[in-house]
């Protein structure tokens, strides 16, 4: 035996605390915790994905609407088909909005050259959402314009949309 302070310890038990203890203060490292898995059979939610920018409100107003009218626009303009008005008016059919209740103006010019600038149309809750690109155009432009007295959007010959 062993005197370790004022208690006696079997020296073999001294022995095996001091070669733990130096063999644990040589490997430097904690050992890593034990993984646990356990099961529940409550299901876990899965979260609800959030639409990323505008979405269209079909109880909206057209203003509120302009934002989600502009995004489709804005698609379509940074694409290969900027200046086709049908680009457009199939993009915005495929975002909800009523094709029936659209116009467009022509691609071409009566002599056949591209036109300086396309407009489009989607009437809106006796309002109108407009949009118009083009080479002699700024960039994508998006409105809310009120309806023409003739009760369109577009003043002028449109062409038909029979696509």
């Amino acid at each position: 035996m062993r005197n370790v302070g004022q208690r006696a310890v079997p020296l073999p038990i001294a022995a095996c605390v001091g070669v733990a203890l130096l063999l644990s203060g040589c490997t430097g490292a904690t050992p890593a915790p034990t993984p646990t898995t356990s099961v529940s059979n409550t299901p876990t939610a899965t979260p609800t994905p959030t639409p990323t920018g505008p979405a269209l409100q079909t109880n909206g107003s057209a203003t509120q609407n302009l934002p989600y009218f502009a995004s489709i626009v804005n698609a379509v303009a940074a694409g290969p088909q900027a200046t086709q008005g049908r680009a457009y008016i199939d993009a915005l059919t495929a975002g909800g909005f009523d094709k029936s209740a659209m116009e467009v103006t022509q691609d071409l010019t009566t002599v056949g050259n591209q036109a300086d600038s396309i407009q489009f149309s989607v009437k809106w809750k006796g309002e109108c959402l407009v949009g118009q690109v083009g080479p002699s155009v700024p960039g994508p432009q998006t409105r809310v314009l009120p309806l023409v007295p003739e009760g369109t959007c577009l003043i002028g010959q449109t062409r038909p949309i029979d696509w």
